[in-house]
């Protein structure tokens, strides 16, 4: 069963080493868990599905202007078809999908000095869309780093240890939209990892969300009103060197139009990523955070143009 976590253990101080013991053990069992009383407004939440679902029901050609293929900087609207999983060859996803991030202006000295994945968020010409997706980013931020605290006392590691880490990370607010799949149509939506420390999903409660378990048995995640999908990410599992797990996750063909809303915390694009002290002879090599995200988007996105596969830092 997976674990349903109460996130007022820490925020209230009540028992924040008890929290964290229990972030620890549900990351090293099947690296997931449900957070609830995470202190996001409800009211918040749905207006980040009903925003989300008013801009894919816009026209292709007025989401168009704000395709991802041309941002170097992983901003902007992808239709259908345009995340792959496993590069050029591998299966298309089925969905459209909206990502936006830390939003700064091009007159910020880190877009000047060209520091990777830095730059605007590229917006439809909606104001509600724009609002309510920044202060839902901003939420999600420090939700984030509150969790990495729980991640830090568990690992017995000092107090703001990751913290350097996420000053201005490279998080991703990501929607999504999937489509009713036509009856006897195979499923596009293939087993999938997430890149980053730790991923925070918002589902509309439509289901279909499952995992792989450490047992090779697939599991449903049950949607509970107000709770929060929380899943490790491949940079936190190199962190700690294969203590905490990030392991396969899918969707199910949706039975109605399914929309969500995933947030990835990656790190600041210098961080470096590597096997913790104490935790045995390393399994993986340290790594640039920016790198390890410019390679993995290399293997999610169809860019068929070498023009746009140059301006995104993509090789090949």
């Amino acid at each position: 069963m997976i674990p349903l976590l109460d996130f007022r253990l820490q925020a209230s101080g009540k028992d924040p080493l008890g929290f964290a013991r229990q972030v620890g053990q549900a990351c090293r069992d099947e690296g997931v868990f449900l957070l609830s009383e995470h202190g996001i407004p409800r009211g918040l939440l749905r207006e980040v599905l009903n925003a989300s679902e008013s801009f894919f029901a816009l026209p292709e050609a007025e989401k168009a202007s704000l395709d991802i293929r041309h941002s170097p900087i992983n901003r902007g609207w992808a239709a259908s078809g345009v995340e792959m999983l496993g590069g050029a060859s591998g299966t298309p996803l089925a969905k459209e999908s909206f990502s936006l991030g830390l939003d700064l202006p091009e007159s910020d000295p880190r877009v000047q000095a060209g520091e990777p994945f830095r730059g605007p968020n590229l917006w439809p010409e909606d104001d509600m869309f724009r609002d309510v997706m920044r202060d839902y980013y901003k939420e999600m931020l420090g939700l984030g780093r509150a969790l990495m605290r729980g991640v830090e006392r568990d690992l017995d590691l000092p107090q703001g240890f990751f913290q350097p880490h996420f000053t201005d990370p490279m998080a991703t607010l990501r929607l999504s939209h999937y489509p009713t799949w036509p009856q006897g149509m195979p499923p596009g939506n293939q087993p999938q990892f997430d890149y980053g420390a730790l991923t925070v999903v918002l589902t509309d409660g439509t289901g279909g969300v499952q995992y792989l378990s450490r047992s090779g048995q697939w599991r449903d995640v049950p949607e509970i009103p107000g709770a929060l999908l929380v899943l490790v990410g491949e940079g936190l599992m190199r962190w700690t060197n294969d203590q905490y797990r990030s392991l396969p996750h899918r969707l199910l063909p949706p039975v109605r139009p399914r929309t969500l809303a995933a947030f990835y915390l990656d790190p600041n694009p210098d961080s470096v990523i590597a096997p913790l002290p104490r935790t045995g002879a390393a399994h993986y090599p340290p790594v640039q955070a920016a790198e390890y995200l410019r390679t993995r988007l290399e293997e999610t996105y169809l860019f068929p143009d070498p023009a746009l596969r140059q301006a995104r830092g993509l090789r090949g």
